[in-house]
């Protein structure tokens, strides 16, 4: 596998332009980008949407957005043709910026891709560290269940579009059991064997949480990820947060789990 320094990086914060220019992207083929919208836009296509436009090369595009472009359908499924209705300032800013992104593919015929991700975890970014630190809460909210999905089942979907390009197309990448956090929580502290944190009921949590916190938490909704297993032929190595919590334990060498 390619490390880091086999690649040419360049620092990107959004404010201006790259200082190599357009040029940096006359001979590229494939795009990937992960920088969130604000109320001004997509600062990717403020800055390169007309080099894209312009390069003639590009034989894929792929942007990452979120399934919270949905909004809140009280639990009922959503698949990649139901409307959107954002509930939140930054998921209105991500559909508008799917929106943009759409545009190069309609209006200038670019191999666009649009891939709406759930809750990223994987190593590293995981619920284990605020079990282990105490920071871990087991937040009741009946019948609200939150949508995630692994990091390297991220990558798989993306390789997988990469290998079978559909201009145009819309993805939902999550994992196939939408589900509490506290069952998260729960399981995470049967893995190491600590005392699960009591239950809270939400409206006590919620007296804690920052604006942003509480934003997670209007939403309720199933996603359908059945586009991405039928028309990309993707199987998901972790299928539910049991298998992806198991896999991150085995990959920091941590003692067998339970079964």
């Amino acid at each position: 596998m390619p490390g880091a320094s086999d690649f040419d990086l360049h620092v990107f914060d959004g404010g201006g332009p790259i200082e190599a220019g357009a040029d940096l992207f006359s001979d590229v083929t494939h795009v990937l980008s992960s920088v969130p919208p604000g109320p001004d836009g997509d600062p990717v296509l403020t800055h390169y949407g007309r080099a894209f436009a312009e390069s003639g090369g590009l034989q894929w595009i792929g942007y990452l957005s979120t399934t919270g472009v949905y909004g809140n359908t009280e639990g009922v499924s959503v698949d990649e043709t139901a409307s959107l209705n954002p509930t939140s300032k930054r998921s209105t800013y991500r559909a508008q910026a799917e929106s943009a992104w759409l545009d190069l593919w309609r209006n200038d015929g670019l191999p666009v891709h649009v891939f709406r991700l759930a809750g990223i975890y994987g190593p590293g970014r995981n619920v284990f560290a605020q079990v282990r630190e105490g920071r871990a809460r087991r937040i009741d909210k009946p019948g609200h269940r939150f949508s995630r999905i692994h990091v390297d089942d991220i990558a798989a979907v993306l390789r997988a579009s990469i290998d079978k390009p559909k201009s145009g197309a819309i993805y939902n990448v999550c994992d196939d059991e939408p589900v509490p956090p506290a069952s998260v929580v729960e399981f995470a502290c049967e893995l190491l064997d600590i005392e699960p944190p009591p239950l809270v009921a939400f409206e006590e949590a919620a007296e804690s949480m920052s604006p942003m916190g509480l934003t997670f938490w209007n939403d309720n909704r199933r996603v359908d990820n059945r586009r991405i297993k039928e028309e990309l032929g993707v199987e998901l190595a972790f299928p539910t947060y049991r298998e992806g919590l198991r896999g991150i334990l085995e990959a920091e060498g941590a003692p067998e789990t339970k079964p």
